[in-house]
């Protein structure tokens, strides 16, 4: 049987970026690609020696271990040790997952299994042999996609339901600091994009609004009066979303789309590509210890903002 060598290496540096790629996300790290290829790049290197005279010695559990530190810290750096623990077991959750997954989707797919002459003996499926290029490259990334969506699931679930952030938002370059609460029962999303609505107060927002815009929305239905107090600019920027109250009719929400939603969750500011504020005519909090109520999908979804 032929191998080689070369393709061996570069899959293994392909998969090594993923898995590294799937663990910055599941800790919400920053994403350097040079560093993520380079840690992929130490990993392909313990295949390759393991195919000269060296191999005996990289077989051995220790320096599996010296490698996955080597990949965990070129990836990710070192700032303190708990951060380098979080990444490293992180990695080894990610790989022993997918790896997992990928044998048990083999064995599922084998069809008979039997013991001849004191050897197992294996009949499965072409595209389920373990040496099939075919069930490599469409199995991996079938079963990265799913543990990147049940981890994003996971983390939407670990926000805590009073957790009080900074948000700052950004109208017309006028920016507006407010304190919000990550709510997870606040599910608003605008029906057409799906988009994710934040709820605001609307004195919170009002004074960098127009006057004539802020007098017609608490009885904005639609988007004529736009057209009739000539604030024709502002029809890309609003929205109607539709919601319900426990024991109400269907209510609408006017939402407008600001130029910038930004958010301090953990000691990081998180920007939010996608985001709606909607505005609210009453007071969220008694006591004002927010002002507004923040999606849990604008924190599951924000990009860290980098110094650069």
């Amino acid at each position: 049987m032929a191998v080689y060598l070369d393709v061996v290496w570069l899959l293994n540096v392909c998969f090594d970026s993923l898995l590294l790629w799937l663990t910055a996300i599941m800790l919400k790290r920053a994403v350097v690609w040079w560093r993520v290829l380079l840690g992929a790049f130490i990993g392909g290197l313990l295949v390759v020696m393991m195919f000269t005279p060296f191999s005996p010695y990289v077989q051995h559990p220790v320096s599996k271990i010296v490698f996955s530190l080597l990949i965990v810290f070129a990836a990710f750096g070192f700032k303190r040790i708990r951060y380098f623990l979080e990444n490293l077991f992180a990695f080894y959750f990610v790989t022993f997952t997918v790896g997992g997954g990928m044998i048990a989707v083999h064995y599922f797919l084998q069809q008979q299994m039997n013991i001849h002459n004191g050897m197992l003996m294996t009949h499965s499926l072409g595209v389920g042999d373990p040496v099939s290029w075919t069930f490599v490259l469409l199995g991996f990334p079938a079963l990265w996609i799913f543990s990147r969506a049940r981890i994003n699931g996971i983390r939407e679930k670990k926000l805590r339901f009073e957790h009080i952030i900074d948000v700052l938002i950004v109208f017309d370059g006028v920016p507006i600091q407010l304190r919000g609460l990550i709510d997870s029962g606040n599910q608003l999303y605008d029906p057409l994009t799906k988009t994710p609505v934040m709820i605001v107060e609307m004195d919170k927002v009002k004074k960098v609004l127009p006057e004539e815009l802020v007098g017609h929305l608490p009885f904005a239905a639609s988007m004529d009066w736009l057209h009739q107090a000539q604030l024709e600019k502002w029809a890309t920027r609003l929205r109607i979303v539709p919601y319900r109250v426990v024991g109400s009719e269907q209510r609408f929400l006017v939402a407008i789309k600001p130029d910038r939603i930004m958010l301090c969750y953990e000691q990081q500011w998180l920007e939010v590509e996608k985001g709606l504020i909607g505005l609210n005519e009453t007071n969220l909090s008694g006591d004002g210890e927010y002002e507004c109520i923040v999606h849990p999908k604008m924190v599951q979804m924000g990009k860290q903002i980098t110094a650069s």
